[in-house]
């Protein structure tokens, strides 16, 4: 049976974070408590994961030490666009589909492809 991902239990101070960030946040706290002694069952219910995962972040953590728990890099192709390009998309984007000279202001992916 999987197991899914739950709020961690309360008192567990865990920032609101986008989900990579809160996984890892997650990951940390548990290298916390597990130098701390701390259960396997106590940990996963204090970050609000299954027990399976907190066993597999131990064996890692036994294996490679805090660092084995921290998030990768992401791998795959490299992206298309720059920083400075994705903010001048988005910035063309908030102005709307009427400031770039279309009718209606809805975008649609045939008008944000369009070079106006």
């Amino acid at each position: 049976m999987a197991c899914r991902p739950s709020p961690p239990a309360a008192g567990a101070s865990l920032p609101p974070l986008p989900w990579p960030q809160l996984a890892e946040a997650r990951r940390v706290r548990a290298v916390d408590l597990f130098e701390d002694g701390v259960s396997n069952a106590e940990i996963a219910r204090a970050v609000g994961v299954c027990a399976e995962s907190v066993r597999r972040w131990r064996r890692a953590w036994e294996e490679g030490g805090a660092s084995a728990l921290r998030r990768r890099a992401a791998t795959g192709r490299p992206p298309k666009l720059d920083d400075v390009q994705v903010e001048t998309v988005r910035a063309a984007l908030e102005r709307g589909a009427q400031a770039h000279g279309f009718e209606a202001g809805l975008w649609t992916l045939e008008r944000v492809g369009a070079r106006r």
